[in-house]
C-alpha cells in the first residue's frame, strides 16, 4: 500500500481548520406583504462583529419595516433571521424580542423621565446592585457624562440626552444594534461629534451595528458597508468609496448628490455631445445613453470674444453656458448656466467665493474620467 506524503497530510489538516468567520447577524431573503404592496422585497445581509452596516433609501422604501423584522416586533411573510449563526426567527419557529440580545437606538430618545440617568442606563440589566452600578459607571465615564450620573434626564441637553440613551441600549451588551435615524432630531452642529462618538464606543463594544438613515453624508460617514435601498430592495452594497465612485445607475448617482445628465444616441460605441463624444461600448447604434457628471467635476473658463480653451483629451470640448444664478455657500460657491446649446440648466461648484454677475458667458468642460454612462431610462 503506497504511503501517504506527510506533507500533504499537515496541509489536509491545516486546510480543515479553516473556518468562515460567522456573521454576527445574518439575514436571508426577508420579504414583508402590505395589502398588494411589497414594502421590503428579498433582502439579504450580513454583518461582522464591530462593524456597521448602513440601509440608506429614501423614505418609504422599507427600511425601517426591515429593522422592526430584525428586532422582532414585525412578522416577516418569507426569510430568515440569524444571530451568530443561529436561526432567531422564520415563518414558523421565532424567539421573541427581548430573548434576541439586540438593542434598539431611535430618534426619540424615550428616557424615562422620572428615572435618574443612573437608572434610566441601568433599566435593561441584570445581576447585584453593585455589578449594575460599575456598567452604568462604565458606560457614562466613555461618553463623558458620569457627572450626570444622579440627574434627572429633563435637565440635560439634546445631545446628552442621545448618549444617555445610546450607553442604556448598549448596557446589557447586545450583540446587535439596530438604530433608525438616531440623530436626525439633533441640532446641525452637534451631529457630527455625536455621531464620531457613538461610532467610537461601537467599536469598542465589538457590536454588529444596523443603521437606517436617509441622509447619504451620515451614511459615508459611518459605515463600514452601505446598503442602497430602493422600492424594497437592495440594489447595491458595498463600500462607501465603491458605492459613491461606481453607482450603479443614475438614480444611485443622485442619491448621493446633484448630477447633471447629458441626453445623446449611441453611434458605432461613441455618443456625440456638445461637449464632444464620448465612448459608450456595449450599447446599441441608436440607443439613448445619460453622460452624468456631479457639479464639482465641471471646470469653467473665462470667454474670449466668443471663444472658449482648446478640446483636451482629458476635458473634451468646451461648450458655453450663460450665469443664471450664482450662490456662496459656505466652502464652495454653486453656480448655475443655461447652455447656449439648449437652453438646459448644468450647475457647477467651484471651491471657495466665487460669484459671477448674472448674464456673464462662461464656458464648462467636463473631467472624463468623473463620468458616468447610463442607458436613458426616461
Amino acid at each position: 500500500m503506497a504511503r501517504k506524503n506527510p506533507m500533504e497530510t499537515i496541509g489536509h489538516s491545516r486546510e480543515a481548520k479553516v473556518s468562515t468567520p460567522t456573521p454576527r447577524l445574518e439575514i436571508r431573503n426577508l420579504r414583508r406583504r402590505f395589502g398588494d404592496r411589497d414594502v421590503v422585497d428579498d433582502v439579504s445581509l450580513t454583518i461582522m462583529p464591530g462593524h456597521v452596516t448602513c440601509l440608506l433609501g429614501p423614505s418609504g422604501c422599507g427600511k425601517s419595516t426591515t429593522l422592526r423584522m430584525i428586532a422582532g416586533v414585525e412578522m416577516q411573510d418569507s426569510g430568515e433571521i440569524y444571530v451568530d449563526g443561529d436561526l432567531v426567527c422564520d415563518t414558523v419557529f421565532r424567539i421573541p424580542p427581548e430573548r434576541r440580545h439586540i438593542g434598539l437606538m431611535f430618534q426619540d430618545f424615550a428616557l424615562f423621565p422620572h428615572m435618574s440617568v443612573a437608572d434610566n442606563v441601568a433599566f435593561g440589566l441584570k445581576g447585584s446592585k453593585d455589578e449594575k452600578r460599575t456598567r452604568v459607571e462604565e458606560l457614562l465615564r466613555k461618553v463623558g457624562l458620569y457627572r450626570a450620573i444622579d440627574e434627572f434626564p429633563h435637565v440635560l441637553s439634546g445631545g446628552e440626552q442621545q448618549r444617555i440613551a445610546l450607553v442604556r441600549a448598549l448596557a446589557p451588551r447586545p450583540r446587535i444594534m439596530l438604530m433608525d435615524e438616531p440623530f436626525s432630531g439633533l441640532d446641525n452642529r452637534l451631529r457630527d461629534d455625536i455621531r464620531d462618538e457613538t461610532l467610537s464606543v461601537l467599536k469598542e463594544e465589538d457590536t454588529a451595528v444596523l443603521l437606517v438613515t436617509h441622509e447619504p453624508e451620515e451614511a459615508m460617514r459611518m459605515a463600514d458597508e452601505i446598503a442602497l435601498m430602493r422600492d424594497g430592495r437592495i440594489v447595491q452594497q458595498g463600500a462607501p468609496y465603491n458605492i459613491y465612485n461606481a453607482p450603479l445607475d443614475k438614480a444611485a448617482v443622485s442619491f448621493f448628490s446633484d448630477i447633471n445628465a447629458i441626453r445623446g444616441k449611441s453611434q458605432g460605441a461613441l455618443t456625440d455631445t456638445p461637449f464632444g463624444h464620448f465612448l459608450t461600448p456595449g450599447v446599441a447604434d441608436g440607443a439613448e445613453v445619460d453622460i452624468v457628471v456631479r457639479p464639482q467635476h465641471l471646470k469653467l473658463d473665462f470667454d474670449r470674444a466668443g471663444k472658449g480653451p482648446l478640446p483636451t483629451m482629458t476635458d473634451g470640448t468646451a461648450a458655453r453656458g450663460v450665469v443664471e444664478r450664482a450662490r456662496f455657500m459656505g466652502n464652495e460657491s454653486l453656480v448655475e448656466f443655461r447652455m447656449d446649446y439648449d437652453g438646459s440648466i448644468m450647475k457647477a461648484i467651484v471651491p471657495n467665493v466665487f460669484l459671477p454677475s448674472v448674464g456673464t458667458p462662461l464656458w464648462l468642460t467636463i473631467r472624463r474620467d468623473r463620468c458616468f454612462v447610463f442607458p436613458a431610462k426616461d
